[in-house]
């Protein structure tokens, strides 16, 4: 199948930034509109968490949001280094989102037990309305590195040798990421070029392993086009 990538350039992050958060908003709207719920997959990193920071000041229906996870770390449930601490700082502590309406992905058990429980928790996701993700220098997009081998009819990866710390992670699989609405890919900064270059090349890269039927928008600054 062939997947439909949409770039929309734009000159600098924060640009980058404001764009997708107009566009998670209508998201929102359209799904609340449609199916009475919006169920969104939260990215980690610097971007993205200045999207969430921005997003505590928009007029919605917080009742109505569902919260998943990309991927996370093997950490303490507190650590700062998890995404879910991350959102819950920028995002979630701030507005009126039902905490029964988080799922957070439970990675100070372990590996095996976390990936476990959360193939439970999507079990019932028939589709997410939009997914958020991010692109590391090496091509992966949430823990999903290039090399590593995961069994492609899993919904949730355990993760172990991460090339970055900590070693131990979860990822949803390309096959549950491509479940999905709207992809958006958050692709800022000047260490991007090389894995944007390859991924315009057709490359076999992580990022280029997910397939939603409906394609992914790809928000991209200057610096990462190069």
């Amino acid at each position: 199948m062939q997947i439909i990538n949409q770039w929309h350039q734009f000159s600098t992050a924060t640009q980058v930034a404001d764009e997708v958060l107009k566009q998670i908003l209508k998201s929102a709207e359209n799904a609340i509109t449609k199916r009475g719920v919006f169920k969104l997959v939260l990215a980690g990193g610097s971007t993205p968490e200045k999207i969430y920071q921005q997003l505590v000041n928009a007029k919605t229906d917080w009742s109505k949001w569902m919260i998943y996870y990309g991927d996370e770390r093997c950490l303490p449930a507190d650590d700062k280094e998890r995404n879910s601490m991350m959102a819950a700082n920028a995002l979630l502590s701030k507005v009126a989102i039902p905490a029964t309406n988080v799922f957070t992905m439970p990675t100070e058990l372990g590996a095996i037990e976390a990936a476990k429980k959360y193939r439970k928790t999507i079990d019932d996701v028939n589709q997410f309305d939009l997914i958020l993700l991010g692109m590391g220098e090496d091509g992966h997009t949430a823990s999903l590195f290039p090399g590593h081998i995961h069994d492609l009819e899993e919904t949730v990866h355990e993760v172990y040798n991460s090339p970055k710390p900590p070693p131990e992670r979860i990822s949803l699989s390309a096959k549950t990421l491509a479940n999905t609405q709207q992809l958006f890919f958050i692709v800022t900064g000047d260490s991007k070029q090389d894995p944007v270059k390859q991924w315009k090349q057709g490359v076999s890269l992580p990022v280029a392993s997910i397939s939603p039927k409906n394609g992914v928008d790809i928000y991209i600054d200057n610096a990462a086009i190069g």
